[in-house]
C-alpha cells in the first residue's frame, strides 16, 4: 500500500518512547515536556527508570493523565547456563513488577540472543519458550501484559532470537495464554518481511503495541541510528493499514534510538518534529 492511501491520524493516538529524547531529558524532564507538549500518552525507558525507581516515577506520573503504553525493555533469557538463568528470570520478575508500579499498559519483552556457548538457534528459542511459559502465572497475578517483540533478524546473534511476526504468533500458539502475552509490532523490525500482511491479520487482537521509525539508506548502527518517520524507506504508512486492518486501534509509538541524528537534537525540537510527521508520514 503506498503513503497516498494512508487515512489522517488522530494526534490522540501518538505516544512519545522516552527513548527518542533519552540523552536530552531525565525522567521528570520528559513527563513535563510531554504535558507542555500535548501529548497524552507515554512509554518508558526501563534503564531511566532504575535510575530513580518505579515507586518515584509512578509518583511523578500521579495526577498527569498521562497513559503509560508500556515499560521497555525485559528478557534476554537466552542463557544455557542454570545460575545465568536464575538470574535473569528474577531480573524479568523484577520488570514485570515494575511495569505494575508504574500502571504500563505492557511490558516490552526481548529475548536474548544467541548464546556462544550454544550455538543452536533451535535450542535457544525452546529455552525461551519454556521459561516464558513458566512466567505466565506471575504475570498474570500481577495484571501484566508481556509483548513478544520480533526483532529484525540481524539481532539474532546479540539481542534476540524472535524475529518474524510468524515467530511471535507460533510463540503464542504454543504459550496458549492471550491474557497474558501478546505481540509489539516495530516498523523497523519488520518492514523486510514478505509474509507481514499475512502474519498480521493471524495476529489480530494479539497486536498490543505499535512502533513506528524508519530505515535509513545508509544506516550506521542496526540498533542505534533509526530514522525520523519520512526519512528512510519504510512505507510506514502502508504498515500502519494493515495493522489496523488487523484490528489494532489504539496508540502510535514514535521509538527512535538515534546517536547519530535525534539524540543530538533539543528535545523541544524533536518533538515538534515528530508531531508534524506523525501526521505527514504516518
Amino acid at each position: 500500500m503506498s503513503p497516498a492511501a494512508k487515512s489522517k491520524l488522530d494526534e490522540r493516538r501518538l505516544c512519545l518512547h522516552q527513548v527518542t529524547v533519552l540523552q536530552q531529558w531525565s525522567t521528570q524532564q520528559f513527563i513535563d515536556g510531554m504535558q507542555r507538549h500535548g501529548i497524552g500518552a507515554v512509554a518508558l525507558w526501563r534503564d531511566k527508570l532504575r535510575e530513580v525507581g518505579a515507586a518515584e516515577v509512578a509518583r511523578m506520573l500521579k495526577g498527569t493523565g498521562l497513559a503509560v503504553t508500556s515499560l521497555c525493555a525485559a528478557g534476554l533469557i537466552t542463557t544455557p547456563d542454570p545460575q545465568e538463568t536464575v538470574a535473569a528470570i528474577d531480573e524479568l520478575k523484577r520488570a514485570i513488577d515494575d511495569t505494575a508500579a508504574v500502571g504500563a499498559g505492557s511490558l516490552m519483552f526481548v529475548a536474548g540472543g544467541i548464546d556462544p556457548r550454544d550455538k543452536n538457534l533451535e535450542s535457544t528459542r525452546k529455552r525461551v519458550l519454556d521459561r516464558l511459559a513458566g512466567l505466565t502465572h506471575y504475570a498474570r497475578a500481577a495484571g501484566i501484559k508481556i509483548a513478544l517483540e520480533p526483532l529484525h533478524p540481524m539481532t539474532c546473534g546479540l539481542r534476540s532470537v524472535l524475529n518474524s511476526t510468524k515467530t511471535a504468533n507460533d510463540w503464542c500458539d504454543v504459550l496458549r495464554a492471550d491474557d497474558v502475552f501478546g505481540i509489539a509490532i516495530d516498523t523497523y523490525a519488520v518492514w523486510w518481511d514478505h509474509d507481514l500482511e499475512r502474519e498480521l491479520m493471524r495476529a489480530g487482537k494479539r497486536i498490543i503495541n505499535f512502533h513506528v521509525d524508519d530505515w535509513l539508506s545508509d544506516t550506521q548502527d542496526l540498533r542505534l541510528d533509526r530514522g525520523m518517520m519520512g526519512d528512510g524507506l519504510i512505507d510506514i504508512p502502508g504498515i500502519r493499514s494493515m495493522v489496523e486492518a488487523a484490528g489494532y486501534d489504539s496508540y502510535v509509538e514514535v521509538e527512535i534510538f538515534s546517536q547519530r541524528n535525534w539524540w543530538k537534537r533539543d528535545a523541544d525540537e524533536v518533538i515538534r518534529i515528530v508531531k508534524e510527521r506523525f501526521q505527514t508520514a504516518v
